[in-house]
């Protein structure tokens, strides 16, 4: 009975839960668009995930919420990705109309094609990283995983991109 009493004072309250919704709704939601690139899947999946800490509101530390909002999103946004995969049908892709010969002369249009060819870990990592400025520990606890696993993704994906937008043809 004491130790329900001690989760309880520990849990999120309503006030704290809707302040978590003002401070980390619109970073969860640039996380999320940054990865699908659409804008009413993105609210739904931002949606989905504070549906998901409201259902939890009671068992989720009022300290670690952020912490929490985030790997939920990461979660919620794994799940969409995976369905997406499954329901693609190619025989109804219009090849040419996903094409171009635009040459891009903008070096962030340029880091977006390069972050979209990243494998959806190295993007996570790094876009929680370096656009939203969480530690290394964070990220650990978000995408479960551990922290030299972090660096490494980390160090991977800024490779790439270092190597991506240093290539001449791309800026040409």
């Amino acid at each position: 009975m004491q130790r329900l009493n001690i989760i309880t004072l520990l849990s999120l309250t309503i006030s704290e839960y809707n302040q978590c919704v003002d401070e980390y709704a619109d970073a969860v939601y640039r996380f999320i668009l940054k990865h699908i690139k659409d804008k009413d899947n993105a609210k739904d999946i931002v949606q989905d995930t504070f549906e998901k800490m409201w259902i939890k509101v009671e068992t989720i530390e009022a300290t670690k919420s952020k912490s929490y909002l985030f790997t939920a999103a990461y979660h919620t946004l794994i799940d969409f990705t995976r369905k997406q995969k499954k329901q693609t049908n190619f025989s109804e892709v219009d090849f040419n109309s996903h094409s171009h010969t635009k040459q891009y002369s903008d070096i962030k249009e340029i880091l977006n094609a390069g972050l979209d060819q990243l494998p959806e870990i190295q993007k996570s990592v790094i876009l929680l990283r370096d656009y939203e400025g969480y530690d290394y520990a964070e990220i650990g606890q978000i995408t479960g995983l551990s922290e030299s696993q972090v660096k490494v993704y980390i160090f991977r994906a800024r490779n790439f991109l270092k190597n991506y937008i240093g290539r001449m043809e791309v800026l040409v």
